[in-house]
């Protein structure tokens, strides 16, 4: 699972934007908004949310889940090394 306010920090830490992602996940620029938009955790298509989870993984970005290990808790995001 991965929420709005993560998938906004992976871009941003990534310099990328939504155009960018949308071209690396094989989603379209309104699908990234919409995701962006949510809420909290993000719903949708279960195929779009595996594309775009892959291509965030692929660019190096780790998603650190709700009770993940964490030195403060809580979700988050993180560079692969």
């Amino acid at each position: 699972m991965i929420t709005a306010a993560q998938l906004r920090a992976a871009r941003a830490l990534l310099g990328i934007d939504q155009r960018e992602l949308a071209d690396i996940a094989g989603l379209s620029v309104p699908t990234i908004q919409r995701m962006e938009a949510s809420e909290d955790v993000i719903r949708g298509n279960v195929d779009s949310l595996m594309k775009l989870i892959a291509a965030l993984n692929t660019a190096g970005i780790e998603l650190i889940g709700e009770g993940s290990a964490s030195t403060v808790g809580g979700r988050g995001i993180r560079l692969k090394k």
